[in-house]
C-alpha cells in the first residue's frame, strides 16, 4: 500500500474518485508528512532540553539566553516551506477550481437544493432548459416548485436523495437552499460547498470512476443534521441515458 492510500486510510478518507482529488490527496500527504518531521523534530527537541537544562546541571538561571542563530533559521524554513505550499500547490489549485470551470457544453448542469433534511436535485430534460421554478407551487409531490405552466419544464428531471452522472464528464452543480445554511460534500469527489438560501454556488468535479458514492451535509443544519445524506451513482453512459429515459 502507497504512503498516500495509508494517509488515506489514517484520515478515514474513502478512495478518490475525481480527476483533481489526486492533487488535493498529495497536498494533504506532503502536510501530513511535514507536520510529523516537525512533531518529532520539536519533540526531540523538547526531550533534549529537559535533559540538558534540568535543575541538577543547571542550578543557576542564566541571563544571556541563547546566543545561537540556530533556532531563527529553522523558524525561517518553516515559513518559506509553508509558503511553498501555499503559493506552489494550494492556491493555484484553488484558483483552478474556482475560475476555470468546463465549457457549459460540455458539462452536465444540475442545481442541488438542500432542505431540512434532504438534497433535491433538478436536472434539464432532452430540450437542455430548466422550468421556472415559484414557492407558490411547492408542495409535497413538487418539492421545488416547478411551474406546471411553463412548457421548458415539462421533460425536466427532479430527484431527492439520489443523483446520478455519466463518468468521465465534467458535472456543474449549483447549489442553494430552501431553509438555512447547509454544505453538500462528496468525500469520493474531494469537492464541497455551502448551499445558502438566496445564493447560487457552483462547483464542479469530474467523476472518473463508476460506483455509488456518498453525499453528505458538512454543515450542522438543525436536529436532523446527522441523517441528511444522500447518494452519488457514477453510471456509464449508456446506463445514464436509460436512467434519464426511465425518469423522462
Amino acid at each position: 500500500m502507497s504512503s498516500l492510500a495509508l494517509i488515506n486510510e489514517f484520515l478515514g478518507q474513502p478512495p478518490n474518485a475525481s480527476s483533481h482529488g489526486y492533487q488535493i490527496d498529495h497536498i494533504l500527504e506532503f502536510c501530513h508528512w511535514f507536520m510529523g518531521a516537525l512533531f518529532l523534530g520539536w519533540s526531540a527537541f523538547f526531550i533534549f532540553t529537559l535533559i540538558r537544562f534540568r535543575k541538577r546541571r543547571q542550578p543557576g538561571a542564566d541571563h544571556k539566553g541563547v546566543t545561537s542563530g540556530i533556532s531563527t533559521h529553522l523558524e525561517f524554513s518553516v515559513v518559506l516551506i509553508e509558503a511553498v505550499l501555499l503559493l506552489g500547490f494550494a492556491i493555484p489549485l484553488w484558483a483552478k477550481r474556482v475560475n476555470q470551470f468546463p465549457p457549459g457544453k460540455e458539462a452536465l448542469l444540475v442545481h442541488v437544493v438542500a432542505q431540512q433534511f434532504s438534497f433535491n436535485y433538478h436536472l434539464p430534460g432532452a430540450d437542455g432548459q430548466f422550468g421556472r421554478r415559484d414557492i407558490s407551487f411547492e408542495s409535497n409531490s413538487n418539492p421545488l416548485g416547478l411551474d406546471p405552466n411553463d412548457p421548458a419544464g415539462k421533460d425536466d428531471i427532479v430527484t431527492a436523495g439520489e443523483l446520478h452522472v455519466p463518468v468521465n464528464r465534467p458535472v456543474i452543480a449549483e447549489l442553494s437552499s430552501k431553509d438555512v445554511i447547509h454544505d453538500f460534500f462528496l468525500p469520493s469527489m474531494r469537492i464541497g460547498g455551502d448551499a445558502i438560501p438566496g445564493s447560487l454556488i457552483p462547483v464542479w468535479f469530474t467523476p472518473i470512476k463508476t460506483g455509488t458514492y456518498e453525499v453528505i451535509c458538512a454543515q450542522l443544519c438543525g436536529l436532523g443534521h446527522y441523517g441528511m445524506k444522500g447518494t452519488l451513482v457514477v453510471d456509464t453512459p449508456a446506463d445514464y441515458e436509460a436512467w434519464l429515459k426511465e425518469r423522462a
